[in-house]
């Protein structure tokens, strides 16, 4: 039985995988990759490298060091974990079965795709997923932002404070009569298209144009520099479903220790309540939960 699993290779899991081996924690990290959403990275025709905040040379720091300890990782999907006397099992698609007296869950979200021609060949490519991250990046660019929501809104509300233009489309009713809604209504620089659905991804080498169509089925194309896609996040939490509290996404409830409602279970990133879905508050969660499973294992140790 291992002291500790951590499930997940992204930001958070790495970086509680590197302090609990310096911990001396018997430690095993499970996740399909390494790396997790940081393999993914957006490419810009006028953007520079160092433009770009990304926590890399952080996690790809812990990635090569846990690369190098091949025995403190397995490359398997996690499919679902059992309570069990003395700590708990992991179970893997591949069948294998892991057992330890702690977890640290940190397996990430997945984004909500629109499932349209064109979508997967500009994905990074001027087709991206968090305005959050990349805004300040499109000053005085054009933009669009797909969504319905109160994701889609606060999307289109950043671009809006530094992108030329900002178009979004597909924002439903309820939305846009939301105090952000409305402003975004009044915004000189914002053009709302609501009720379109996209049709297409169009692009040569980067996502380019969209092709939208109207509630009445009438179709529109529309140019920008680069499109952001805001339907929300899935987070990767069920492999522990039933067994601790979540809210209504799915995502683990933790305070402020990376604590869930199960003793020996601490989660950590984008999987969980903690606010903001970035690199960099990724690695100091997944930090913070490897210190508060050593503290719970202290007195086994």
């Amino acid at each position: 039985m291992y002291d500790l699993i951590i499930i997940g290779g992204g930001p958070a899991g790495l970086t509680a995988a590197i302090y609990a081996i310096r911990k001396r924690i018997d430690v095993l990290l499970i996740s399909k990759d390494l790396g997790g959403a940081t393999n993914y990275r957006l490419a810009l025709p006028w953007v520079e490298d160092y433009q770009v905040i990304k926590g890399l040379e952080v996690v790809n720091k812990f990635k090569s060091e846990l690369e190098y300890l091949k025995f403190a990782h397995v490359m398997e999907s996690v499919e679902h974990v059992e309570r069990q006397t003395g700590g708990f099992s992991v179970h893997t698609k591949g069948g294998a079965k892991y057992e330890a007296k702690a977890l640290v869950v940190a397996t990430g979200t997945r984004t909500r795709r629109m499932g349209v021609p064109g979508e997967k060949d500009f994905i990074m490519r001027g087709l991206c997923f968090s305005a959050q991250s990349y805004a300040p990046l499109f000053i005085d660019k054009q933009t669009a932002v797909v969504g319905e929501g109160e994701l889609a809104l606060r999307s289109a509300a950043e671009l809006a404070t530094v992108a030329k233009h900002v178009y979004l489309i597909g924002p439903n009713s309820t939305a846009l009569k939301s105090p952000l809604g409305v402003k975004l209504s009044h915004a000189k620089n914002v053009t709302i298209r609501e009720g379109y659905q996209v049709v297409e991804v169009l692009g040569n080498g980067f996502a380019e144009r969209l092709v939208i169509k109207s509630p009445e089925g009438k179709n529109e194309t529309i140019g920008y520099d680069g499109m952001f896609v805001e339907l929300g996040l899935v987070p990767n939490s069920q492999m522990v479903s039933g067994l601790v509290d979540m809210d209504s996404q799915g995502r683990i409830r933790v305070d402020c220790l990376a604590v869930t409602s199960v003793p020996g279970i601490f989660a950590a990133g984008d999987v969980t309540t903690n606010y903001a879905e970035q690199v960099l508050i990724a690695v100091g969660e997944g930090a913070k939960a490897a210190l508060s499973a050593y503290d719970y294992l202290l007195p086994t140790l």
